[in-house]
């Protein structure tokens, strides 16, 4: 029983964390912050170079 109640424990905090931070990232994008680690994500002068047309990172 007690392991049992341990390994509830250990994925419902897992859960709540993943929640959190799925939330976190999804309330950053509909700001319209493109680069969400970076400190200048807002206000970042070359914005448009994080991520392509296609939405994904460009490779150069």
């Amino acid at each position: 029983m007690g392991a049992t109640l341990t390994n509830l424990i250990i994925i419902v905090i897992l859960a709540v964390a993943l929640t959190a931070a799925c939330l976190y990232i999804y309330k950053e994008k509909k700001k319209g912050r493109h680069c969400i680690g970076c400190p200048m994500a807002g206000s970042c002068p070359r914005k448009n170079i994080c991520t392509g047309s296609s939405g994904k990172p460009d490779i150069k």
